[in-house]
Order: structure tokens, then C-alpha cells, then sequence
């Protein structure tokens, strides 16, 4: 059996070099479900990463499906999995040195999905998994934000500042977020207390900050690392840190899958106190175009793969 799925073959063609194919159905190994995929997000730099071209063992995996923010419906247990069941709703983080999401069918570990409510849309599901998550982590986990502490949050308005905003405002936090000038009404509406424009303002007029949590990298992240105050940590997900503070910690990290925290996660969206900031929905036969810098949109790019996703 075929199915319908984005593929890549060549790494250096880019974004180029994606195409509609069809491929093989996906086979459910030991504690593994397939998922029908009804909406898909991806990473727009996830062609540059090693993982997205060779499996655990370092071998050669192309051709290669990309994306991995999944929602969708269980259609298929492997052996000896447990805790769900066949018809049952889902959404998560698919391994990244396996083929993704954007395709009609997907093998996950059971372990990396999490129950999907009746009421949530696959299409806002699919915007959670990698953006919640890395927020998640990168506030809580690596940077220990606890009330009544401030946080710094680059990118505020994006898909995983956002969240963060969100998160942190939920966890007691003072919080201050960057971004260009266009999105300072946007930084405004997710509440911020303070909007520091990256094109205009003085980063070094912020104070000091006990959390830093960076997406952006580059100059922003090594200016930054002089806001932290003792004690304190500055966390990216851009890339290791090239300045780091006096007398705190510097962290950058990898998302991943979580379970508990997606549960965490899916209640906040059912109860309305979590809102992912979600850009373009597009069918799955334009997935290839949405990689594009042209193309992107402010936000999460969701593929609806299913029918009525």
C-alpha cells in the first residue's frame, strides 16, 4: 500500500528539492502506534539538521519525510503497546531520525503521544507540540522560572515565544518581550508588561532579568548574557552561547518528547488559557512552497493532510 507523503532526497538542493510522492505505508514496530495524519506542523530549518538525513546509526535515510508536530488518529497498534487505543484521538512529537508527519500516515512511539480532546481542531493541535514544549522546557525545566521572578523572552510574538509569554504570565512571572516594531501590538495583546523593540530600543536599558529565553541567537543572544542576573540563566534554543554570564547558567538545548507535558499542555488549550499563534493552514500539496522565507508566515505553518482536519 502507497500513501501520499512530502518527500526529500538530495540535501543539497534545500527546499528545492521537495516533492509530493508516494511512498510506502509506515510499519508499526514494538510499542508503536500509526497515526493517520490529519494536520502536521514542521521547522523551517529542520532540512539543515543532521537527523532529518540519517537514522540513529548515522546511516543514510533518504528519501525523507520531514515535519514533526502530529495530529491525528490512531489507526494501528504495534506489538505490546499500551495505554492507547485504535480510534482514539492524538497529537504529539515524532522522533526526529525517522520519517515526519507531512504525510497521509505516520509511525510514532506510543510514549511521545498524548490524548487528544473531542473539542480541540487537528489544525491547533498540530500548532502545540514542538512550539509548547520547547517553551515548556526552556522556561521550567532549564530555566527554573518560578513567581515572582522576570523573564526575558526574545521573540515574543512567534510561534514559541508566544506560548511562553503565555506560560510564564500563567506561572506567576513578570514579563518582558522583543521583537521587531511590526509585532509590538501583537507582544501587547499576549499582555506583556514590558515590549522591548529590537530595532529601536537598547537591550542593555532592560535591567537585570533572572530568566533570559532566547530564539533568535546570534548578536541578541551574546548581548544578553550581561542582563542575567546571579543565580539566574540564559536559555536558547538558537545555538550554543558564545558569551555567557558571570555568575549564572547558560543552556542551550533540544526539545523533547513529553508525554505528561503534552497532557499539561492539551489542558491549557481545552480550558481557553493557552492560544498557539498559528500563521498559514495549507493542504498538504503545498507544503513544499511553505518552507520557503518568502512564503512564511508570523506564526506556526500548519499542513492539513486529512479531509475536513
Amino acid at each position: 500500500m502507497l500513501v501520499k507523503a512530502i518527500i526529500t532526497k538530495d540535501r543539497a538542493a534545500g527546499i528545492n528539492g521537495l516533492s509530493l510522492a508516494e511512498v510506502p505505508y509506515p510499519h508499526a514496530a514494538e510499542n508503536e502506534v500509526i497515526v493517520r495524519v490529519h494536520a502536521a506542523g514542521f521547522t523551517p530549518g529542520e532540512l539543515d539538521w543532521p537527523a532529518t538525513w540519517v537514522d540513529r546509526a548515522g546511516r543514510d535515510r533518504t528519501p525523507t519525510v520531514p515535519g514533526h508536530d502530529v495530529s491525528g488518529v490512531v489507526t494501528e497498534l504495534g506489538y505490546g503497546t499500551t495505554g492507547l487505543t485504535v480510534g482514539q484521538r492524538v497529537f504529539g512529537l515524532a522522533d526526529w531520525t525517522r520519517d515526519g508527519a507531512l504525510a497521509e500516515y505516520i509511525a510514532v512511539e506510543a510514549r511521545n503521544l498524548a490524548p487528544l480532546s473531542a473539542g480541540i481542531d487537528h489544525t491547533v493541535a498540530a500548532a502545540l507540540p514542538i512550539s509548547g514544549l520547547t517553551a515548556w522546557q526552556g522556561l521550567f525545566d532549564h530555566g527554573r522560572l518560578v513567581t515572582g521572578q522576570t523573564v526575558l523572552i526574545h521573540g515574543a510574538t512567534g510561534a514559541v515565544g508566544s506560548i511562553a509569554v503565555q506560560l510564564a504570565h500563567e506561572a506567576g512571572a513578570r514579563v518582558i518581550g522583543s521583537g521587531r516594531t511590526a509585532h509590538s501590538q501583537a507582544a501587547r495583546d499576549l499582555e506583556v508588561e514590558e515590549f522591548l523593540d529590537l530595532e529601536h530600543d537598547r537591550l542593555e536599558d532592560v535591567g537585570e532579568v533572572d530568566v533570559v529565553f532566547d530564539v533568535i541567537g546570534g548578536e541578541i543572544l551574546d548581548r544578553s548574557a550581561k542582563l542575567v542576573r546571579a543565580g539566574g540563566a540564559l536559555v536558547t534554543i538558537a545555538a550554543p552561547p558564545r558569551v555567557r554570564p558571570a555568575d549564572a547558567r547558560a543552556v542551550f538545548f533540544v526539545v523533547e518528547p513529553d508525554r505528561a507535558r503534552l497532557a499539561a499542555l492539551e489542558l491549557r488549550l481545552r480550558d481557553g488559557r493557552l492560544h498557539p499563534n498559528i500563521g498559514d493552514v495549507r493542504p498538504l500539496a503545498e507544503a513544499p512552497s511553505a518552507f520557503a522565507p518568502a512564503h512564511r508566515s508570523h506564526g506556526k505553518t500548519i499542513i492539513r493532510v486529512a479531509d475536513g482536519a
